[in-house]
C-alpha cells in the first residue's frame, strides 16, 4: 500500500493524528521537500516523533524513479512532504501510477497554504484568485506567467496568492524580496 502523508505547514507537531499513526506503523518512509518545506522542524525531529528513520529523496529520484510506488506493490510505503500532498501536481501523478500498477493508494491531508494564507492575512478566501508561482529565472527561462495571473486576479477584484519557489537541492529559497524583483522586471518588459 502507497500512502501519501502531508505533513502541514511549519514543524513536526502539524502533522494529523492520522498520518502519525499511519507512519508509525507502515514499512518505509520517504520524504521530498522540493516542493515544501518545514521551517520550524528538523528531520531528527520528525523521526524522533514517528521513532523510524526516514529516505530524504531529491528531485530526481521523486520525479523519475518512483521507487518508494515499486516498493509498494509489497510493502506498506510512505512518501511524506509539507503542506497537503495534493497541492503539488507531481503527487496527483503517483496516485494516477497506483491505480495503473494495482497498488492500492490512501492520501492523509495535511494543512495547506492555500488555506492558510487567506486566513492569516484576514482577507476571505472566495476573493482569491488563480494561485501564481514566482520561479527563479535560469537561461531562457523568465515566464510571465506570475505578472499575468496577478493583473487578471486584480481586473476582477480578486487577491492572489503568489507562491515562492524552492530549489531545496541547492539550498535556496525565494525571499519576497526576489519575488518582487522578478516581477518588476516583466512589468518593464510587459509596459515598454
Amino acid at each position: 500500500m502507497f500512502y501519501l502523508v502531508g505533513l502541514g505547514l511549519f514543524d513536526e507537531k502539524d502533522i494529523s493524528l492520522k498520518g502519525l499513526d499511519c507512519l508509525k506503523n507502515v514499512d518505509k518512509i520517504y520524504a521530498e521537500f522540493f516542493t515544501s518545506r518545514l521551517f520550524g522542524s528538523s528531520f531528527d525531529k520528525i523521526e524522533e516523533l514517528i521513532g523510524k528513520e526516514i529516505e530524504i529523496l531529491v528531485r530526481n529520484e521523486v520525479e523519475e524513479e518512483h521507487k518508494f510506488i515499486e516498493e509498494a506493490g509489497d510493502l506498506d510505503v510512505a512518501l511524506i512532504t509539507g503542506g497537503d500532498p495534493l497541492i503539488a501536481t507531481t503527487h496527483s501523478d503517483f496516485l494516477v501510477q497506483c491505480a495503473k500498477k494495482g497498488i492500492e493508494y490512501e492520501v492523509i491531508h495535511g494543512s495547506s497554504i492555500l488555506s492558510s494564507a487567506p486566513a492569516i492575512s484576514g482577507l476571505q478566501g472566495y476573493k482569491f484568485g488563480k494561485v501564481t508561482t514566482i520561479p527563479f529565472p535560469d537561461y531562457n527561462f523568465y515566464p510571465k506567467s506570475p505578472y499575468v495571473a496577478i493583473e487578471e486576479n486584480l481586473k476582477s477584484n480578486l487577491h492572489t496568492l503568489v507562491l515562492l519557489d524552492i530549489q531545496a537541492h541547492n539550498n535556496r529559497y525565494m525571499t519576497v524580496n526576489q519575488g518582487l524583483d522578478y516581477l518588476m522586471n516583466i512589468k518593464l518588459v510587459l509596459h515598454v
